[in-house]
């Protein structure tokens, strides 16, 4: 498990539910794994309790299970969990490109090519976490550029479902289209192109569904 430090004015349980579901989506905690809160308390330096309020928070959004007798599990991929969490995403992410383009802060457009100059640099290393992490900046700037950061961090709870996927797809197909998505997606933004916009956005989601029985024949172990 990979283990950020603890952010100035992060409280306990914050600090716990952002590793751990870093940890998920990262697939380091694996789909399938039993897992210790004493264990996790100890790998991040705190008291049990707040890591049991962060694992009661990832259960609401089904990403963890307790089972009496047997213990906490990091949840299985449910594939239509994930559909439906692709769907919500499809949903938002349209309407939030077609604010962006009508109206840009400059100082988030140039956030957002600064971002896709890093991910084409990031794609000659063929650094798939540093893109993958890119990729959640590129999004959230798009959410900031609309106005509408609060509503990103709503949906990101229930995202984990589609997150894990996309983890697993860009190690298994290593398909980096989804920087030319993205390249794409901004030059839209900065034509004030609503509609091509939208268009981009339902080809860059559907990218992971097209690859569900390619990742599910690798990794059969983490699909219910």
């Amino acid at each position: 498990m990979v283990v950020d430090e603890r952010k100035p004015g992060e409280s306990a349980s914050d600090y716990a539910f952002r590793v751990l579901k870093q940890n998920i989506v990262s697939v380091a905690l694996k789909p399938g794994m039993l897992v210790s809160e004493n264990d996790l308390a100890s790998s991040l330096g705190l008291s049990r309790t707040p890591v049991r309020e962060a694992l009661n928070e990832l259960a609401k959004v089904s990403v963890v299970e307790t089972y009496p007798q047997r213990g906490t599990f990091i949840a299985k991929i449910d594939p239509e969990m994930v559909e439906d969490s692709r769907f919500l995403r499809k949903i938002l992410d349209e309407a939030v490109i077609k604010l962006a383009c009508r109206e840009t802060d400059p100082l988030i457009l140039k956030k957002l090519e600064d971002n896709v100059d890093l991910q084409e640099f990031y794609l000659t290393k063929e650094n798939t976490e540093k893109i993958r992490d890119l990729d959640d900046r590129f999004h959230k700037l798009l959410y900031d550029a609309a106005k509408k950061e609060f509503i990103f961090d709503m949906r990101s709870g229930v995202m984990i479902h589609f997150d894990r996927v996309r983890t697993l797809s860009m190690e298994t197909i290593k398909d980096m289209k989804i920087v030319a998505d993205h390249k794409n997606m901004l030059a839209a933004v900065k034509e004030h192109d609503e509609e091509k916009a939208v268009a981009l956005v339902e080809k860059h989601l559907s990218r992971y569904s097209f690859d569900a029985e390619v990742i599910k024949a690798r990794y059969p172990e983490y699909f219910k």
